[in-house]
């Protein structure tokens, strides 16, 4: 059974390259998925939203990244904040926390848009410490300061999650995260996003000049580096299940034009379709096992992150693994799928371009490979020694 009817995502997918090639933000889209309550899908029953499970909305995710993989990438950022306030309110061992992780659901539920402000320029520490301000205002909450970039839904998010270090003590300095208001003010949106791919997002930069987090719109405060802390495990959980779904959808949509390319494309030395030629038989079969592979390790993580499995730390290179599948494995299907179609898929008219142009910013969101390979480094031959 899926969520999202079809006649939407074809709705979204005869957008996406007018969406592409503008550079602009999917405001259609986006209002078509509010009209079908994809914003509160993912918000349990109890707080007034559908109640889907992760596994679920990750396939949903792949569906509309088959659409629209820019459209499927913004959202869902909005998804993986709705899956944060699910963790902290079923998980954090603060009130504090828990409260907030159901003022998220709460907001989400009402149709408030969640935007995601963790990247900074230069800090390949990404999650797990932040060059960003996070200054007490002597009142339990904090005001921020700092550069973010990758700031998806940035046109049009009412509320973002960010975080900064509080160093008032310079020997113990904390990871503040909280939940900004677009009302509130205290941040600049930069015009700035002219990308290869993913041009739909809008991911622009964000210069926080003091943007206010009350106390109760403060998640959790944290000792830096990498945790099962409620508020670190909820981000790196939902932020890798759902991307690595996200990425599925757009290397199966490449297989799907590929396959009806070739069986139009016919061959002057064979006088037949391509379709029947076995040297690309084989790159469409070698593409589709790569998806196939990776469709049930995404399907693996979530159905574990539902049940509530225990994995202890090891749960963080398995969800960096998890991305990582997705993501190399929808870009060498985009390759394959290119290879099989010919030249054609080289101009700017067809749609195979625009994909192989988005599958690339899987290389840079996190985990990346270099940090999934010192992780599972670390799994098998322990810490470096010196």
């Amino acid at each position: 059974m899926t969520f999202l009817p079809d006649d939407l995502l074809t709705a979204i997918h005869a957008r996406a390259a007018e969406v592409d090639a503008a550079n602009t933000f999917p405001d259609a889209d986006l209002a078509d998925l509010r009209a079908a309550g994809y914003l509160a899908a993912f918000v349990p029953t109890d707080f007034g939203g559908a109640g889907l499970t992760l596994e679920e909305v990750c396939a949903e995710q792949t569906r509309l990244a088959k659409a629209s993989p820019a459209t499927a990438l913004g959202i869902n950022m909005h998804q993986i904040i709705v899956g944060v306030g699910r963790h902290l309110a079923a998980h954090a061992t603060e009130p504090a926390s828990r409260t907030a992780g159901e003022t998220i659901l709460r907001e989400a539920a009402a149709g408030e848009v969640f935007g995601f402000a963790i990247s900074e320029p230069g800090n390949d520490l990404v999650l797990f410490g932040s060059i960003t301000e996070a200054r007490p205002d002597g009142a339990g909450g904090y005001t921020f300061h700092g550069q973010k970039v990758f700031t998806s839904l940035a046109p049009v998010w009412t509320r973002l999650l960010t975080f900064g270090a509080d160093r008032t003590d310079p020997d113990a300095a904390r990871n503040v995260f909280a939940i900004l208001t677009r009302d509130a003010g205290g941040f600049e949106v930069a015009d700035d996003w002219d990308t290869l791919g993913m041009r739909g997002t809008q991911s622009n930069s964000t210069k926080l000049t003091g943007a206010p987090a009350p106390a109760d719109r403060v998640l959790q405060v944290v000792a830096p580096g990498p945790s099962l802390e409620p508020i670190v495990f909820g981000i790196f959980s939902h932020f890798e299940a759902l991307l690595a779904a996200t990425y599925l959808g757009l290397g199966d949509r490449a297989i799907e034009v590929a396959a009806a390319h070739v069986k139009k494309r016919r061959s002057v030395k064979n006088d037949d379709v391509y379709a029947n030629d076995p040297d690309i038989r084989w790159r469409l079969a070698d593409a589709a096992i790569r998806m196939n592979s990776a469709h049930a390790e995404v399907t693996l993580v979530a159905r574990e992150l539902d049940e509530g499995r225990d994995h202890g730390m090891l749960w963080l290179p398995r969800l960096s693994g998890c991305k990582n599948a997705a993501a190399e494995a929808s870009r060498h299907a985009v390759d394959q799928a290119i290879r099989a179609c010919g030249g054609s898929s080289y101009s700017n008219s067809h749609e195979l371009s625009r994909l192989y142009r988005d599958v690339l910013a899987g290389l840079f969101q996190p985990s990346d490979q270099e940090s999934l390979h010192g992780a599972w480094a670390n799994v098998v031959l322990g810490p470096v020694s010196r």
